[in-house]
């Protein structure tokens, strides 16, 4: 890497920490008055988004509008804004919206950034427990500073696995996914949050995450923080409309990755 693309980096990845506690204490400050909050569905009657959603993501976006104007941005709210650089960012403002709409505190608020098609940042913030997740290409990943490093010795059937579901995925495949997983020993649990879930992957908190079909902007940060955590992460597309379609995620620490790719049929 050059000094020229190392400082480029290194200026992006400070401004997405600093930005994403900053979009994590106006959330957080919606969450704390959600009572006043305007919900909408969108295809879904399980699938919600509030004013809080759009307030965060376009303060995301000025800030870096502001810093980095010829950056893209992709965001789950307001779609694609194209740039002229290298470099995308990948936006979720607040994943988990139906954890924050019902007053549970497992929700975050997660970017990405890309320099072609590489996932070179991820950092997630959880404003209720006040954590960091921070990682970049080449430099670690780290959760309020300390230093991840997965365990290679955990596996399905001795650590908890997560599972995402939603509207795109029948109940007979999520059904499937859940069998699979017991049969073979596992455990699991679901947050609400695939971003965060991702983020406990990362930190060692699970010992892999898989959802069949998920956003750029769910899984991007997450992956990030996995792989420099010494985890492994299934491809997400991202030439073309790869970036705006969804796709399967799946992500673990090195003992489980056989297990689960065979579970979840990658």
């Amino acid at each position: 890497m050059t000094s020229h693309v190392a400082a480029d980096l290194h200026a992006r990845f400070a401004l997405a920490q600093e930005v994403a506690r900053g979009a994590g204490a106006v959330a957080l400050a919606h969450f704390n008055a959600r009572e006043q909050l305007v919900i909408e569905t969108k295809a879904d009657p399980q699938d919600v988004v509030s004013a809080a959603d759009r307030e965060v993501e376009a303060l995301i976006r000025a800030r870096i509008a502001t810093a980095f104007s010829s950056d893209s941005v992709l965001g789950e709210e307001y779609g694609v804004s194209p740039g002229a650089s290298d470099y995308t960012w990948v936006v979720d403002p607040i994943d988990g919206t139906s954890p924050f709409l019902n007053g549970m505190p497992t929700w975050c608020v997660s970017i990405a950034v890309l320099r072609g098609e590489e996932i070179v940042i991820g950092v997630i913030y959880v404003p209720c427990a006040d954590e960091t997740y921070a990682a970049a290409a080449g430099m670690g990943a780290t959760l309020n500073g300390k230093t991840l490093k997965l365990d290679a010795t955990r596996t399905i059937r001795n650590a908890v696995t997560g599972i995402g579901a939603n509207h795109h995925v029948s109940p007979a495949t999520v059904a499937s996914i859940i069998e699979k997983l017991l049969d073979a020993g596992g455990s699991f649990i679901r947050n609400g949050s695939g971003a965060l879930m991702l983020a406990y992957v990362a930190a060692g908190r699970l010992v892999g995450y898989y959802e069949p079909y998920m956003h750029a902007w769910d899984c991007m940060a997450g992956y990030c923080l996995v792989k420099e955590a010494g985890g492994w992460h299934h491809p997400f597309p991202v030439t073309g409309d790869g970036l705006t379609k969804g796709s399967p995620v799946l992500a673990a620490a090195t003992g489980a990755v056989s297990d689960l790719r065979q579970i979840a049929g990658l």
